[in-house]
């Protein structure tokens, strides 16, 4: 199935209707932050009332809800706050991406109450699948993962544990530390002390404990210094 090379953004502002012909790819890169030049998006400058039919919004109703009824400023805002109609494979590619966050989110965050261990992705993905969960490919990973660990209880025994700890690594080794401490757990403190060395205090799920501190033991040549609480 061919895709197709234009596409429609939507905006419904207190009962009026605002349209945009975009290019689907451009115009998501735009929506998310990722292309600045919007001339590059619009298949037309034209701010439509309803593009099938052709028919123009009217200048009136521009200055009313924009402010403006500069075409391209318009746009600007119909794009940020409209709604775009994917095409299918980027909703498919999307929702993947996504789902991935949000499993990454559930393994990191919650763990089998009765093991206190995390539970492993694919069992993740599997109590997806079974509970049919549905991924808003805009919405974002961690205010999606709230509900749908509410669904996956049914399924999935989840706990949320975490622990803090407090790590302390000698300045010749801080810069290597630093990343595995950035991605295993969530910063509640950082300090660089006067002889270099690095102090953290950060907190994560309680199953990830023994893995980061293998981590960080080879990285700091065992050398880091670690307490708990």
């Amino acid at each position: 199935m061919t895709e197709p090379k234009f596409t429609i953004i939507k905006l419904t502002v207190e009962g009026d209707r605002f349209e945009l012909i975009v290019k689907p790819d451009p115009a998501l890169e735009y929506k998310l932050g990722k292309r600045a030049d919007i001339s590059s998006v619009l298949v037309s400058d034209e701010v439509y009332s309803d593009a099938n039919k052709g028919s123009r919004a009217s200048s009136e109703k521009l200055m009313k809800h924009f402010k403006t009824t500069d075409q391209t400023e318009v746009a600007k805002q119909i794009i940020s706050r409209g709604e775009l109609n994917l095409t299918t494979d980027q909703r498919r590619k999307m929702v993947e991406e996504k789902r991935k966050q949000i499993v990454q989110l559930i393994n990191r965050s919650f763990v089998d109450p009765k093991t206190h261990l995390p539970h492993p992705v694919v069992r993740i993905e599997a109590a997806m699948d079974e509970a049919r969960v549905s991924v808003d490919p805009f919405k974002n990973a961690p205010d999606q993962t709230k509900l749908i660990v509410d669904g996956l209880r049914k399924i999935l025994p989840l706990k949320s544990e975490t622990v803090r700890l407090t790590v302390t690594v000698p300045a010749q080794f801080s810069a290597q530390s630093y990343s595995v401490l950035k991605s295993t757990g969530e910063f509640k403190g950082e300090e660089w002390l006067s002889d270099g060395s690095l102090r953290v205090t950060v907190e994560m799920n309680a199953g990830l404990k023994a893995q980061f501190l293998d981590r960080l033991g080879s990285v700091s040549k065992g050398s880091a210094v670690v307490k708990e609480g």
